[in-house]
């Protein structure tokens, strides 16, 4: 008797919680957290090597704090503008906004929230060159590539502007200025865009125009032209990488680049000469797994 009185004392609770982690676990898919690992990565690659001195593990902490704020918000505010064509695609339909787990209001008050909020957090606890940034980069997200994604393949090189923003983030908020250093550091994840997100679109390809998106030419109908630009922009990234690392007594850190490169460079040719999707998908591991090893070896050549 008293086993069946504490099962009913125990259901309503687990019947309330259930509900709530879900929708609270929406509320994170919103803020795509498997890209802002890798923007909390860059952020902190910019901060340890615009470090002119001691690294200072707090400021580095207040950046990344400042900045996963910003960029949870840029995502949820651009899938709340992507609501209607999300639902058209095969691989965003389950999303919460098209599947209707979370309301327009709901999510567009959630990304509001969190981008000023991240805003506010960068000017008071870092400084204000690196809120005037991150801010810059959610603007140009939002009201440039987003839109763009709709009307023209440029929108790739455009959108590769403020995806490669939270370098300087980091970088002035270590020092509080952008120099030339920081500029060639923007450089290497502006250029690693390319292979990465081109290899998505190939993947991709039907899916995002059956939701009208133009993220590839629409004279490239064999993806030819797209394949070449990969290879190209991968040669360029390792050229970029190089020179970011060359330094009196730096060649071992050089050789070291120069491999992650060949690495790169392997996958590339490979879906360059094929249209299989399977090497699409391979390059997509190959880019992700590039990157972190690229800014392990600049963080290690600095050293």
């Amino acid at each position: 008797m008293s086993d069946q009185a504490s099962t009913l004392r125990t259901e309503p609770t687990e019947i309330q919680i259930t509900p709530l982690l879900s929708k609270l676990r929406d509320y994170l898919v919103l803020t795509k957290p498997e890209v802002n690992l890798l923007i909390l990565l860059t952020a902190s690659a910019g901060y340890y090597l615009g470090s002119p001195g001691k690294f200072h593990s707090s400021g580095w902490l207040h950046t990344l704090i400042g900045t996963l704020l910003v960029a949870s918000g840029t995502a949820t505010l651009n899938q709340w503008m992507e609501k209607v064509w999300d639902g058209q695609m095969r691989r965003t339909a389950t999303r919460p906004l098209p599947a209707g787990r979370i309301s327009s209001r709901q999510a567009f008050a959630f990304g509001t929230l969190l981008s000023v909020a991240g805003g506010l957090y960068l000017l008071w606890m870092v400084n204000r060159l690196s809120s005037v940034l991150a801010i810059s980069t959610l603007l140009s997200y939002l009201l440039i590539y987003t839109p763009l994604k709709r009307y023209t393949a440029l929108c790739t090189l455009l959108g590769a502007f403020p995806g490669a923003m939270p370098t300087l983030i980091g970088w002035s908020a270590a020092c509080g200025t952008v120099d030339r250093q920081a500029m060639l550091l923007f450089a290497v994840l502006f250029l690693w865009q390319f292979p990465h997100f081109l290899a998505i679109a190939l993947m991709y390809r039907e899916d995002y125009e059956r939701a009208g998106y133009c993220m590839l030419p629409r004279f490239d109908l064999d993806a030819r032209f797209t394949r070449t630009e990969i290879v190209i922009f991968t040669l360029a990234l390792i050229m970029t990488t190089t020179a970011a690392t060359i330094k009196p007594g730096a060649w071992l850190y050089v050789g070291f680049m120069l491999a992650a490169g060949a690495f790169l460079l392997y996958h590339s040719v490979q879906v360059a000469t094929s249209a299989s999707r399977a090497l699409a998908r391979a390059l997509l591991r190959a880019s992700v797994i590039y990157l972190p090893i690229a800014l392990i070896i600049m963080a290690l050549g600095k050293r």
